[in-house]
């Protein structure tokens, strides 16, 4: 299997399918640290990463605001003091699709590329 931060967003349309338990379980040991949650009956891939100050993590937000544009597919994002919650789903198909583990995955290695003095 292709490494997920290999890959590139590909543009879905509303009758894009979404991931399958199967998919989901070849996927998701390359994002372990994500959990899925559901929202209004919509699955998403949420995490929280953890910063020692607010100038970090809105810095961290910013990364992960130009990696989303430059692959056409945008998360939710909240940054607080010392930490940003990053939240992935395909708005189109109301579900996971392959694009969702995929910016999970390179949201990951955004976050193991930051200075570590900037992390708790």
């Amino acid at each position: 299997m292709t490494k997920l931060t290999q890959e590139i967003c590909v543009a879905c349309r509303r009758d894009a399918p979404h991931v399958s338990e199967e998919d989901i379980a070849l996927l998701r040991p390359q994002v372990p640290d994500w959990e899925i949650i559901n929202e209004s009956e919509v699955p998403k891939l949420d995490r929280i990463f953890k910063f020692a100050d607010f100038s970090n993590a809105l810095s961290f937000t910013c990364s992960i605001g130009n990696m989303a544009d430059a692959e056409g597919h945008h998360p939710r994002l909240i940054t607080e003091w010392g930490k940003v919650r990053v939240t992935w789903w395909t708005h189109k198909i109301r579900n996971l699709h392959r694009n969702d583990f995929i910016m999970s995955a390179k949201t990951d290695q955004l976050y193991a590329a930051t200075d570590p003095n900037s992390t708790l």
